[in-house]
């Protein structure tokens, strides 16, 4: 055995091993448990950062088979522990998480983490490791700055996904051999996509009171309908993030939702976390530009979104008429806006038809876990066994929707808005053939998981919505 073989290899487990933070992930998966533990957190600090993750383990579980590993890395460790090299896993996470992990990988030789009393970090991690390893020496693989010390007195260093200027200064003491890189892609594009900026489309809903006033030529109410528009993407993104960080052990389980940035570890959970307070600011901060009354709606908004994301999207039926009625707050928080009346009759179309597409998303998750040999939709409140029935449901809802825009086209309402009514009556057939083809897809399992998403990328679907739009301008 050579030289460096025969000295161990000390792992770091955050960031090196795994691509991601298990004090954060291990943080949400508490919240998510039980939103009140969020009072606790800094009592427990106050006792040390040691405590604080004691305390946290004592009550949350991870699952290390679903964690992401880095790839590339982990496979040199397996070669080198065939190869018979000793191998210790050294880490600032808790010794009940790093238990989990090495009984799960079953390749390291000793386990080094911290205890209710020591956080295992920096000087303390290098003591550490120099009373294991000895007068041999050691080698240490990590990828953070905070690790400086721990490289300072191994025999050679090993970067794993290095954070910004760590290569540089390993470097400059002349330990790099050897540097591991699975970052897959532009950073910016992991994050546009964890912001799910595709979704803000949903917001052009605040535009509709606007559209339907026939005030669009205002250039001033437009100016109002535009920052409305923003500060809801703003606040959706800022959800969005926080959902994902709390489902990411269901997201793991998902066939599809596993490739999620937050859930697949190709950006950092702690620059999410630093993010979701960031965009409510944004949006809040936009929201002072606009009358009161929206103000109201988007922190409602913002209220409904966080209930539903901790607790409601697990009670079922609750969570699609939860989803239905955000769509509904869009439309009234842009009345708001721009200080427009609402019609009964469009929020009565509205309720039923975001009710329909809130249960087909449901429906083809179900189906995706009926096909995965699932019997229970993870972190939902259904069975695969209520597809079925959940179809039913939201067939009657999109129908029912269709049927509301009938009995508003022969309103009087309609009439004084429209100096050709009798046009807007082709939009009955074209929802009616739309919703019917969403749900037929939807049973053959050709439907994105997501309505919106389908919408905007099918040909038909925008075909269908062009022509709506002349519909309506024709009847102008």
């Amino acid at each position: 055995m050579n030289g460096t073989a025969s000295r161990p290899l000390g792992v770091d487990l955050d960031g090196t091993l795994i691509r991601t933070d298990l004090l954060v992930e291990s943080i949400f998966a508490l919240l998510k448990r039980n939103v009140l533990f969020v009072f606790l957190l800094p009592l427990w600090l106050l006792k040390g950062r040691a405590h604080l993750k004691h305390e946290i383990a004592a009550r949350v579980d991870i699952d290390a088979g679903l964690l992401p590993y880095q790839g590339d890395f982990l496979a040199y460790l397996k070669q080198a522990y065939a190869d018979g090299r000793r191998l210790i896993l050294v880490t600032a996470a808790n010794e009940r998480f790093a238990e989990a992990i090495a009984l799960h990988l079953g390749i390291f030789h000793r386990i080094v983490a911290s205890n209710a009393t020591v956080n295992l970090s920096g000087r303390r991690k290098l003591e550490r490791l120099q009373d294991l390893s000895g007068d041999g020496g050691f080698d240490y693989a990590a990828n953070a700055m905070v690790d400086l010390p721990v490289w300072e007195q191994a025999g050679e260093a090993l970067l794993v996904n290095p954070e910004p200027g760590v290569k540089a200064a390993v470097e400059r003491r002349g330990k790099v051999t050897r540097v591991f890189e699975d970052r897959t892609g532009n950073p910016l594009k992991h994050y546009l996509k964890a912001l799910r900026i595709h979704q803000w489309l949903k917001n052009l809903l605040v535009f509709v009171p606007l559209l339907l006033a026939h005030r669009f030529g205002d250039l001033v109410l437009v100016g109002q309908a535009l920052l409305a528009f923003l500060a809801f993407g703003l606040c959706a993104s800022s959800v969005y993030l926080l959902n994902d960080l709390l489902d990411l052990p269901d997201d793991r389980r998902h066939p599809t939702k596993r490739h999620r940035p937050f859930a697949a570890g190709t950006i950092s959970i702690v620059y999410g976390m630093m993010l979701i307070p960031g965009l409510l600011i944004g949006a809040f901060g936009l929201a002072l530009f606009l009358p009161i009354e929206f103000m109201g709606m988007l922190a409602f908004y913002y209220l409904i979104t966080l209930t539903y994301s901790l607790w409601l999207k697990g009670v079922a039926l609750v969570d699609v008429m939860v989803l239905a009625g955000l769509y509904v707050i869009r439309i009234i928080a842009g009345a708001a806006a721009v200080s427009v009346m609402l019609s009964f009759w469009l929020l009565a179309f509205s309720m039923f038809l975001f009710l329909s597409l809130a249960l087909v998303k449901r429906f083809t998750e179900l189906l995706t876990m009926q096909q995965q040999e699932g019997i229970a939709a993870f972190g939902r409140g259904y069975r695969t066994t209520d597809r079925e029935t959940l179809s039913q449901f939201g067939s009657t809802s999109a129908y029912s929707a269709v049927l509301v825009l009938a009995f508003y086209i022969n309103s009087e309402a309609m009439r004084d808005l429209y100096t050709h009514p009798e046009v807007i009556w082709l939009l009955c057939p074209l929802l009616l053939y739309l919703m019917t083809r969403i749900w037929l897809l939807a049973r053959r399992g050709e439907l994105d998981e997501d309505p919106v998403v389908f919408v905007i990328r099918d040909r038909y679907s925008q075909w269908l919505v062009g022509i709506g739009a002349i519909l309506l301008w024709l009847a102008v």
